[in-house]
């Protein structure tokens, strides 16, 4: 694995819990963990169980006991890993969102389609889609249970940017990030809405606001519990989105609201999201993630409205593995789930999903987003990802 901070620890975990959760077909080994600080990389090594650690991640990638690498880094970086693994044979698991431009992640998804004829996988992390309710949500949309999609809501909002004296880390450099809200969290949505509906997103009109241009420079903490200290002079400019709104049209006909900020003032990680159609309505709520409400329309007029759906039953997505019915889990099962299937896949020879052409498509919708903000909110089609790989 490469990174070892805050998606370095969630992956972490689930390598270490998923062979002792899952009888899967291959067992992991948690062989070595890469990061640029020798001393920092070796104490997470330790807490976070790792056999071996390396500054140098490019020997990591060739090295000949390594099968699977797993890039937990910001997206600058992404692109150059993930070739260079892919080329030296090694499956690959890469964080969101795949790449910090259009052209970088074509070129990853040309790399991964090539390693795959060798049987050579490849997989992105929208670990969210591995939640049992979103996995019982996707369910019932397939199976026809909310008839033809008429409308998609989805809102993420964060606040841990709200005060203008929070240092300038990296998730607010152009360079390292890509982007803003729009790409950190509103990645997640973009991919949460068309895994859920399997419909893709074809067209939108967008905005997006930076509030605070101009923060302090980050001390030795950077990550989304860097402290705020009062005392700093230096400052830097904030190069990406503080928040971005966007209309959208799904390529079977349905309209989509998009909200992604991380100025919600209060709002700590709430990702919800509502599908509406001919049939019935469908919600979920990131802060009430062992739950779905349901409304069945075909149900007589007297028995009528949303109903709460537990997520916790063995026959459930996912949950035949944990705890007795009512006994909820967590956000870092998610990962463990992500795990589960990236092994399962490698292991039996699948391709698994999300695959980077997935991927692919969402940082399509990301760069239409930012160019139809920038043109005033003019409508902008999204490039289809099969075309984006024919260029």
């Amino acid at each position: 694995m490469i990174g070892y901070s805050f998606m370095g620890a969630a992956h972490s975990q689930a390598w270490r819990t998923v062979n002792r959760v899952y009888d899967l077909p291959a067992r992991v080994r948690m062989a070595k963990i890469c990061g640029r600080d020798a001393a920092k990389v070796a104490e997470a090594a330790d807490r976070l169980g790792w056999d071996a650690h390396t500054t140098d991640w490019r020997a990591l990638v060739t090295s000949d006991d390594i099968d699977v690498v797993d890039i937990c880094t910001p997206g600058d970086s992404h692109a150059e890993i993930a070739l260079a693994a892919l080329a030296a044979g090694k499956h690959v698991i890469c964080e969101k969102p795949l790449a910090n431009t259009v052209d970088e992640a074509r070129a990853m998804t040309a790399a991964a389609t090539t390693a795959a004829a060798a049987g050579v996988r490849s997989m992105c992390g929208f670990n969210y889609r591995r939640v049992p309710a979103v996995a019982l949500m996707r369910q019932l949309v397939a199976e026809g249970r909310l008839g033809t999609i008429r409308h998609v809501r989805a809102t993420y909002l964060q606040d841990w940017i709200v005060d203008p004296q929070f240092p300038l880390v990296w998730r607010l450099e152009k360079d390292k990030a890509g982007s803003g809200a729009l790409g950190d969290i509103g990645a997640h949505i973009i991919d949460l809405t068309q895994f859920v509906t399997g419909q893709r997103i074809t067209g939108v009109s967008a905005v997006t606001e930076t509030f605070v241009k101009e923060r302090p420079l980050p001390g030795a903490s950077s990550g989304l519990a860097a402290e705020v200290d009062g005392t700093a002079t230096a400052t830097g400019t904030v190069t990406v989105d503080d928040a971005a709104i966007f209309v959208a049209r799904l390529d079977d006909g349905a309209l989509a609201t998009y909200e992604a900020t991380r100025f919600a003032t209060g709002r700590k990680n709430a990702l919800r999201v509502e599908i509406n159609g001919s049939l019935g309505s469908v919600v979920f709520d990131l802060e009430r993630l062992n739950e779905l409400e349901f409304y069945d329309a075909t149900r007589p007029t007297a028995e009528q409205g949303f109903a709460r759906i537990l997520v916790t039953e063995a026959e459930h997505p996912y949950m035949a593995a944990w705890w007795p019915p009512g006994h909820i889990i967590g956000y870092e099962h998610s990962f463990t789930h992500e795990m589960r299937d990236f092994v399962e896949a490698v292991a039996t020879g699948v391709d698994p999903t999300p695959s980077f052409a997935d991927a692919l498509q969402v940082q399509l919708v990301l760069d239409a987003v930012t160019r139809s903000a920038e043109l005033g909110s003019q409508w902008t089609d999204v490039e289809p990802a099969l075309a984006a790989l024919a260029v």
